[in-house]
């Protein structure tokens, strides 16, 4: 139920803190007064959008806070576990804020952003308001249907049977994509094929071209090479090593301690050393590079082949081991697609499997609650004074994210004409509480936590007032109400009563009435400014009959 409403810089309002009970609570005040502020600013931390027209003038923003109390809705409590919004300090408890500034508005569930749509997703089954207009929504055949399921206590199934229907039309959608795919990949799948098969043909391997470049080089240049390395050879091994051999031994045969002719020993055996060391690294390159032009054609028939294929496909004959594995990798992939073409109809079918059991067991129940819900209606109708008024329901065969059916409303004012849709038979005043009694019905079977009311008494008055009056506090037994309404008779059997009025400032501005204050708010609602010691007299006999039938 809804705690407490904190508003700050709404329209009118420059701050407002409202504690709410169990129970009825009524809401009245002069017109004018602003009433209807309070529902726009309920309407906006619920989701509504947000209007410029509704920062109060000279404030950059506005700001609503709802708390609620979910100790009796599990399925929020769910929501909110599983969006990882729960309050550490009170599970039980959920404060939705709503900001709103020029051209922007943010929202926050326990102190953590969120979307629009989750706002509305949470705030959706635990407030519903019913405005003056709300007869005309009863006109659209899906909250016709909604109030059925309702009453049937079905909605909770109504809300897997259109996540099942969701599921289904996804995997249908996935499926014709992956069809598409498959068609427009038909020639570009032979192609790869093609393409796969010369080039596991050729086998490129990773750093293959630019070793056989090298090769080839070194191939193409083998005489030259060999004669300079020969011609270093024999200046090496008959001249430079045996020179080296000569002038250490010369030195070591010096007898001298000097430091000088030491270090000049060490180097000079060094330099011997190093000598013959690179003749032997010479001979190894030297034999290494033969004179081979077998060896030459095949390194270039394979760099030709190399270079014809990179030609090909368009990429440097470098790159052809990784265009190989590419190409490799979409061919996979598309021959994949084929297999899940097959994968995705087999999904399509359980997904249309699943959507269909659930939507026949909402059917069933739809069904079985139908005549229930017309003829509860037809006795509320009764109390509010439209007797031989009644409801019947027509269904239709269809199959979408609401089920495998579509309800229409039909009614009878007169029980000389067959039923008819609402629009075509109901007057303004007969829709208002036409919509009024399916809507209370509805209520009295839902798990709604809380139903907001805005001037449902429109029309009414006297005795009839009076029944609506007690038919609300009824439904508030297990349903929190909250409603703003004109008639007296209705306002005296609020379990809370609130005014709404304006200070010397034109602020509005709303307090909680005491039991003297309430007959002072009764007296003026049955007699305007002129209010008498009899006006009283009537409007404390209207508290003192709360406690009478009904």
């Amino acid at each position: 139920m809804l705690r407490q409403l904190t508003v700050r810089n709404f329209a009118l309002v420059e701050a407002l803190d409202l504690a709410f009970a169990p129970g009825l609570t009524v809401i009245t005040g002069e017109s004018g007064a602003g009433k209807s502020i309070l529902l726009n600013a309920l309407e906006l931390v619920l989701g509504a959008r947000a209007a410029s027209a509704a920062i109060r003038p000279g404030a950059t923003a506005c700001e609503v806070t709802a708390e609620f109390d979910l100790g009796a809705h599990p399925g929020a409590r769910d929501y909110l576990a599983e969006q990882a919004l729960v309050d550490p300090t009170d599970a039980g408890q959920c404060l939705v804020r709503r900001v709103a500034g020029q051209g922007r508005s943010r929202a926050f569930v326990n102190g953590s952003p969120v979307n629009l749509a989750a706002l509305q997703a949470l705030c959706n089954p635990l407030i519903e308001v019913h405005g003056q207009h709300a007869h005309r929504s009863l006109l659209d055949r899906t909250v016709q249907l909604a109030l059925l399921d309702d009453y049937a206590g079905a909605a909770e199934l109504a809300g897997s049977v259109g996540a099942a229907f969701r599921a289904w039309r996804a995997r249908c959608l996935e499926l014709e994509h992956a069809r598409e795919r498959a068609q427009a990949a038909e020639q570009r799948l032979d192609l790869l094929r093609y393409q796969v098969a010369e080039l596991r043909d050729l086998a490129p391997v990773e750093g293959e071209f630019e070793e056989l470049e090298t090769r080839r080089r070194r191939l193409a240049a083998a005489g030259e090479i060999r004669a300079t390395v020969g011609a270093h050879l024999s200046e090496l091994e008959d001249g430079l090593i045996a020179r080296l051999s000569r002038m250490s031994a010369d030195l070591d045969a010096i007898d001298d301690a000097h430091a000088a002719l030491s270090a000049s020993r060490e180097r000079m055996r060094a330099a011997q050393v190093e000598a013959e060391e690179a003749l032997g690294e010479m001979r190894d390159y030297f034999d290494a590079v033969p004179e081979d032009a077998a060896a030459l054609d095949e390194v270039e028939r394979r760099l030709d082949a190399i270079h014809d294929i990179a030609r090909k496909h368009r990429v440097r004959a470098g790159n052809l081991p990784a265009h190989a594995a590419d190409i490799e990798a979409e061919l996979d992939a598309l021959a994949a697609d084929g297999e899940r073409v097959d994968a995705l109809a087999e999904a399509v079918e359980t997904a249309a499997t699943a959507y269909r059991d659930l939507a026949g067991r909402l059917s069933t129940e739809r069904t079985a609650a139908a005549e229930g819900f017309a003829a509860d209606v037809g006795a509320v109708l009764a109390e509010l004074r439209l007797e031989g008024a009644a409801l019947e329901l027509a269904f239709t065969a269809t199959e979408n994210e609401r089920g495998l059916e579509s309800v229409e409303y039909r009614v009878t004012t007169n029980p000389r004409y067959p039923p008819a849709p609402l629009a075509t038979v109901a007057s303004g005043g007969e829709l208002t509480r036409i919509a009024l009694a399916i809507e209370v019905v509805a209520a009295q079977r839902s798990a709604l936590p809380c139903l907001v009311l805005d001037e449902a008494d429109v029309g009414l008055g006297g005795t009839t007032a009076d029944i609506l009056g007690r038919m609300l506090r009824r439904l508030a037994r297990h349903t929190q109400v909250i409603c703003v309404t004109h008639a007296p008779q209705v306002a005296a059997l609020g379990d809370a009563h609130l005014l709404v009025k304006k200070t010397a400032d034109q602020d509005t501005v709303i307090v909680p009435l005491g039991d003297a204050e309430r007959v002072e708010e009764l007296s003026r609602m049955l007699a305007g400014r002129r209010i008498t010691a009899e006006t009283r007299a009537y409007a404390r006999t209207l508290l003192d009959g709360v406690q009478g039938p009904g």
